[in-house]
């Protein structure tokens, strides 16, 4: 039977001080062992470049690397910064194909990143480009190094939640989330170990 478009199996976070967010954290969405497979097979064979970006004005290269997969001819605009899916590869294709039967949710792109350790970073934004829709739902892979991972409010900086990522977990992001808050992955200069982020998300073509 084919998944409802509504379910979503990971657990809600608490609520203090996350108004007008939907989150939902599951700590082992993959197991060790496939975790590692997939951190692997993604270093290994993702096209993966340092791609420059505009921001105050004048370009800069990402303090990261990445990678833009999906369904052919998709494209993706931010920052100054052009991509466009070539299809998918099939470690990221087998991803893709589990989370939406595990969450019942529909993915035709995902954004990689590859953290080289912890000097490579993410600026505070929030996934809110038109392509993505009035109220985005982003799944968040992660592999590999256990990263911090921050919110703040945008009408309030003040208000701020730190979420450990650890490997193989996944984080849902939907509703009005990405209307009312940001997020970022802080440096951490004494970590030296590699991760992974994969952002499946579903793109709107006009």
């Amino acid at each position: 039977m084919a998944a409802s478009r509504s379910r979503i199996l990971t657990q809600p976070l608490p609520a203090a001080g996350l108004a007008d967010a939907e989150l939902h954290y599951q700590a082992q969405f993959l197991s060790a062992v496939e975790a590692d497979h997939y951190l692997a097979q993604l270093q290994q064979q993702l096209d993966w470049r340092q791609d420059r970006i505009r921001l105050f004005g004048r370009e800069t290269p990402i303090p990261r690397l990445q990678a833009w997969y999906g369904d052919p001819g998709l494209h993706y605009r931010y920052s100054g910064l052009s991509l466009y899916a070539q299809g998918w590869p099939d470690p990221l294709l087998a991803l893709k194909q589990q989370l939406e039967q595990q969450t019942g949710q529909r993915f035709n792109a995902v954004l990689a990143n590859l953290y080289r350790n912890g000097v490579d970073s993410m600026g505070w934004h929030a996934d809110d480009e038109p392509e993505l829709g009035p109220n985005p739902v982003i799944a968040s892979l992660s592999l590999g190094q256990p990263r911090p991972f921050q919110l703040r409010r945008r009408d309030d900086p003040t208000q701020r939640y730190e979420l450990l990522l650890e490997h193989g977990s996944l984080l849902l992001m939907a509703g009005s989330t990405q209307h009312h808050w940001q997020h970022a992955l802080p440096k951490r200069t004494r970590l030296n170990q590699p991760r992974i982020n994969l952002t499946f998300r579903q793109i709107i073509q006009s």
